[in-house]
């Protein structure tokens, strides 16, 4: 069952910055600044740059994939159920325990206005979220748009009255550590840009993904880092620098500086919404790995059922409420610091297959975003990922390769045995070798996914088109030839015979030539009969010679209808002709590997469509 398409570009916005917007502003900034001093602002300027790599890949990636479980539906079609199954179950559980510590964070935070017990209050909360969405996926974005706006507008009150009391002197020595140790903070700080990867995972249900994707995610990355760099900057000019080093509370002690018992109020309140907003989409994003998974029988198939009446996946969001509920119970300071290291692996594995997609040569990657730069962002953010890696520390790190080793326990006695899912990496071997590896699997649900992507309702010219004939010669022949050829294969399914067929072609070909471009032909003929109409597309790699054309003709379609299909053989000349104005079509179909890449080439082919 198919899931709604209910977010918009605002609610992609909302959900991506209010993942962003939590203890990576309300808490980490104090211990970082005791790492780096007033240059952790830098360190968050870079977490910001690198982050940015990351999301062009996973744009791309989404665009071309809108599916749910994000990051894991990708990585699986490059790399393979193994490589798919440890990043599916290990996102999971780092958003799962994002999303908890989130929750924790807001009930002691919720401890400094009210009296209350933070488990109690933590559980309570996870249950009003996973109820929201369970019910409607668009009432949990609606209340991710109205919690980012109270939380952005308290946010700039900070900043406002920030500026106001900023002390100069509070910035020397900007750097009293060392620039080595700057950079190591960032990948402390590199937790507070986890969130983009939560769009990745409801791309399936977001209107016009290859626009609102994109968009949505890089808008609210700069504007979030643009946040990140005021806030903390101004907060180590209002802050004394050893309280700062030492507080959970930075922000709250800031606006205490600043505004006053009023502002730690408001800003009490503000990472409260923050904690909100980050508990909401962590859910909303979780609960679709697990529905992915299932989906590609990696998963027992009641993970990914679908509720008839909401259309939200309520046995994954369930799962992932429960999963959430056992983590407020425990202590989570390693385990958060572990997720942070699966989210950079995530990044890493992201912008790894990217490269592996476009370096494959499969014909039905076609994404409606491409990372700008092709490949050094890829590259310089891999190099950039493994470096925080190597400064998370022994423990993070040893935790996360027992998580791994898990994943892969799982993937050898559970889905090994049940998936035999393509991917790309195989296609990319198959390219470097010359020997067969794969089959069409890729290539046709790649196909399934464009046009879900992009809305194509298949018109009666898709019909016959998949049904048609599809040619492929692979070496030169003449005119003469070709319309014999052609002569032979329609004269079977029209029940004329090749004598009459040839003549036809020859004497439309007499009237006027059907060369219609440097490398292409389209000879059409009218037949007896009435409701008759049929294509050919032939490609021939070493060209066809037509009479007083320079240049060999490359790819022809030929046309056979009756007369009362005269209005249809308009519309078909037509959608022919749109389709080849792509200005990469000559390429594309010169490239394509077999006869079914030649049809999905005109399958796929933007035109406009007619339904009557």
């Amino acid at each position: 069952m198919k899931m709604k398409k209910e977010f918009s570009l605002l609610d992609v916005f909302c959900i991506a910055t209010g993942a962003m917007i939590s203890s990576g502003l309300f808490i980490l900034p104090g211990l970082a600044h005791a790492q780096a001093g007033p240059a952790v602002t830098v360190s968050y300027l870079i977490g910001g740059l690198l982050a940015l790599t990351g999301v062009f890949s996973i744009a791309e990636l989404t665009t071309a994939m809108p599916r749910a479980g994000g990051d894991y539906f990708f990585i699986m079609r490059s790399m393979g159920a193994a490589v798919g199954t440890i990043s599916g179950l290990l996102s999971w559980l780092a958003l799962s325990l994002k999303s908890a510590f989130a929750l924790i964070g807001m009930a002691e935070f919720a401890s400094r206005l009210i009296p209350v017990n933070l488990q109690v209050l933590a559980v309570c909360l996870c249950v009003v979220f996973v109820v929201l969405n369970l019910i409607s996926a668009k009432d949990a974005g609606r209340l991710q748009v109205g919690l980012v706006t109270g939380l952005l507008a308290l946010l700039l009150l900070y900043i406002v009255f920030g500026f106001k009391k900023v002390d100069m002197h509070a910035y020397v020595p900007f750097a009293p550590h060392g620039w080595i140790a700057v950079f190591a903070t960032t990948g402390f700080v590199f937790v507070s840009y986890g969130g983009l990867l939560k769009i990745a995972c409801i791309a399936e249900e977001t209107q016009n993904p290859g626009r609102n994707i994109p968009l949505g995610m890089i808008l609210s990355l700069i504007i979030v880092t643009l946040i990140y760099l005021l806030i903390v900057f101004i907060t180590s000019g209002i802050v004394d620098s050893v309280q700062l080093g030492s507080t959970l509370t930075p922000i709250s002690d800031g606006a205490h500086n600043s505004m006053g018992f009023k502002g730690v109020v408001a800003l009490d309140i503000a990472a409260m919404l923050a904690f909100i907003t980050t508990a909401n989409a962590g859910i909303m994003a979780a609960s679709r790995y697990p529905l992915a998974l299932s989906r590609d029988q990696l998963m027992p198939e009641f993970l990914g059922r679908i509720h008839s009446k909401f259309k939200t996946p309520y046995i994954s969001v369930l799962m992932t409420g429960l999963v959430m509920t056992l983590f407020l119970l425990m202590r989570l300071e390693i385990l958060v610091k572990t997720a942070s290291t699966v989210l950079i692996l995530t990044y890493i594995l992201s912008s790894l297959s990217v490269i592996i997609l476009r370096q494959s040569g499969i014909q039905n990657y076609q994404p409606k975003f491409r990372a700008p730069l092709y490949p050094w962002p890829q590259i310089i953010g891999i190099i950039g990922f493994f470096f925080l890696l190597s400064k998370m520390g022994v423990e993070p790190l040893t935790i996360c390769i027992l998580l791994i080793a898990g994943g892969f326990f799982a993937y050898w006695f559970y889905g090994r045995i049940r998936s035999t899912r393509e991917f790309a990496l195989l296609h990319l071997i198959e390219r470097l070798t010359a020997k067969e590896l794969t089959s069409r699997s890729l290539e046709s649900e790649l196909k399934e996914i464009i046009n879900e992507r992009d809305d194509i309702v298949k018109d009666r010219f898709d019909h016959i088109v998949e049904q048609c004939i599809v040619l492929d010669i692979d070496h030169h022949i003449t005119m003469k030839e070709l319309f014999t050829i052609t002569a032979q294969h329609l004269s079977k399914r029209l029940a004329i015979t090749q004598e009459v067929i040839f003549n036809l072609l020859e004497d439309r070909e007499r009237e006027s030539s059907t060369v219609i471009s440097q490398h292409l032909a389209i000879p059409h003929i009218i037949v007896d009969g009435e409701k008759v109409f049929d294509v050919i597309l032939i490609r021939c790699s070493d060209g066809i010679s037509f009479p007083n054309e320079p240049e060999p003709v490359k790819a022809v379609f030929v046309l056979a209808g009756t007369r009362d299909e005269r209005n249809f053989h308009l519309r078909a000349l037509a959608a022919i002709a749109q389709i080849v104005q792509n200005p990469r079509f000559e390429k594309k179909w010169l490239a394509a590997k077999s006869i079914e890449d030649l049809r999905d080439i005109i399958l796929l082919g933007k035109r406009k469509r007619h339904h009557e």
